[in-house]
């Protein structure tokens, strides 16, 4: 698809971004446990920043998550990886198919959160660690700020997935693909229904696209 198209959907797509944000801010309101959820999330998201800000990165272990995010999502949808090469100067995988989900994904998809919450899940249901959910979270929030805060230090150098798509495009998949990830992902973390978060997204878009009719 040629990228002067993927922009014109970018463009499109801004009034869903909208309403995605909005959907995303009525659930963080409504997820509640702050002291039982949140604040250890958080504990756990300002320990990875400083580890960020005063330590040297782990950036073979950034890369490593990257270019297995790559690979998972080639495998999704059906490819297969030929390749797989990873060092703390940067990685590339050769795979058999490629699409803008699979180039983009390791920028909106926390592989290791995502790891992190299959080991509790799989740990809860065989040994019972309810009794360990305070640290689970602390893990959570700082796994999921090693996605945030490498994603975005690598961003600020020329990325040849981002280049390959488009940086408009880009930013639109990147920006709703991480809010989707947060829209499915807290309503699970505070123990609130999904189907709900998914269908205050469809509200919100529904309003927003409605006002946009309007004003057109």
């Amino acid at each position: 698809m040629p990228k002067w198209v993927k922009f014109l959907i970018a463009v499109l797509l801004l009034p869903i971004c909208i309403g995605t944000t909005k959907a995303l801010w009525s659930v963080f309101r409504h997820s509640g446990g702050a002291h039982e959820i949140w604040m250890p999330m958080l504990a756990g998201a300002a320990c990875w920043v400083v580890v960020f800000v005063l330590l040297p990165k782990p950036m073979w272990v950034y890369v490593v998550g990257h270019e297995l995010t790559h690979a998972v999502w080639t495998w999704v949808f059906g490819g297969k990886v030929k390749k797989f090469k990873a060092t703390s100067e940067g990685g590339h995988v050769i795979v058999t198919k490629n699409n803008f989900v699979i180039a983009l994904a390791p920028y909106f998809f926390p592989l290791y959160a995502v790891l992190l919450v299959l080991l509790f899940f799989v740990g809860n249901f065989i040994w019972h660690w309810t009794r360990y959910i305070t640290w689970f979270h602390l893990l959570l929030g700082a796994a999921y700020a090693f996605h945030l805060t490498l994603t975005w230090h690598i961003l600020k150098t020329r990325q040849s997935d981002i280049t390959s798509q488009g940086y408009m495009f880009s930013g639109v998949v990147i920006f709703l693909g991480n809010a989707m990830v947060l829209l499915v992902g807290v309503p699970m973390v505070a123990h609130r229904d999904v189907i709900h978060a998914l269908g205050l997204w469809v509200e919100c878009n529904h309003q927003v696209l409605h006002y946009v009719a309007r004003m057109l």
